[in-house]
């Protein structure tokens, strides 16, 4: 596990299972066969070293006569899923009242389709183990509730033209995710720009940018690279980061514009 919080909620999981186990009288294979896993999926599972799915649990619970008190873990092992760096933005957006991102090699997180992340993770080198990359796009999906939180932050997008061209997955994959951008951007709380790729004067040459303005007012920026990710607070970094952004907006199309833009790409696709 990458961090100490997870590996303690697993643990505490595990340990549950295990003395419901052995209060209805079953060893590890017995229970494994009942369940449909092995007897080393659930000895990993009580000794905290592997992550239970739900229908484990949910299967464990019939299984062990729980009640329901071993299914009702799922929200907290499901957390625990997702890595350190990803809860903690996890956080913050749940606490923005407002989200801006700026993507120049790929369509944002946040708006990405399941499969498209999954091609993206699969593409990571040195290669990521398939337990790996589901554990990734679980926690990217589960971000976007924050498209669904209420009250409704804003949320403003602005993406290179070439991350929507860019067949990520696949032709059908890039039709499904260009839909879902059109989608998102008919939501009254989020606008989507593009920007052209013949445009001369262009303030997003630096790399992506990612700021949060927090319901204390508190702005915050995110800085990723290929070996580091990190956050930044002290608002003498922040401040020329927002006002690159701000000229980044005003240099790419408008949303309305943007938006038929997406269109025009997506018919291309069909």
């Amino acid at each position: 596990m990458e961090d100490e919080e997870a590996a303690a909620v697993l643990k505490a999981v595990g340990r549950q299972i295990k003395l419901w186990r052995e209060a209805a009288g079953m060893r590890q294979v017995e229970l494994g066969a009942a369940i449909g896993y092995s007897e080393e999926m659930v000895s990993s599972v009580e000794r905290g070293r592997r992550v239970p799915k739900p229908e484990f649990l949910d299967a464990t619970d019939e299984a062990l006569g729980a009640d329901g008190k071993i299914a009702g873990m799922k929200e907290d092992v499901e957390r625990a899923r997702y890595p350190k760096k990803v809860r903690d933005l996890a956080k913050l957006e749940e606490e923005a009242v407002e989200l801006g991102a700026y993507a120049n090699h790929y369509v944002h997180g946040l708006l990405q389709i399941p499969e498209y992340a999954k091609a993206l993770y699969a593409m990571r080198r040195p290669s990521y183990a398939e337990d790996e990359i589901e554990r990734h796009v679980g926690a990217r999906m589960a971000r976007q509730s924050v498209f669904e939180r209420v009250p409704r932050p804003v949320l403003t997008f602005v993406q290179e033209e070439v991350t929507l061209r860019r067949p990520i997955g696949g032709r059908i994959v890039l039709r499904r995710q260009l839909e879902h951008l059109l989608a998102l951007g008919e939501l009254r709380h989020v606008e989507i720009q593009v920007m052209p790729t013949d445009r001369e004067d262009h303030a997003g040459m630096g790399g992506p940018i990612r700021l949060l303005t927090l319901r204390d007012g508190k702005s915050i920026a995110q800085e990723e690279g290929q070996t580091y990710n990190r956050l930044i607070s002290d608002p003498q970094e922040v401040q020329p980061l927002e006002m690159r952004y701000g000229i980044i907006r005003s240099q790419a199309l408008t949303p309305r514009e943007s938006l038929a833009v997406i269109e025009k790409m997506l018919g291309e696709e069909t």
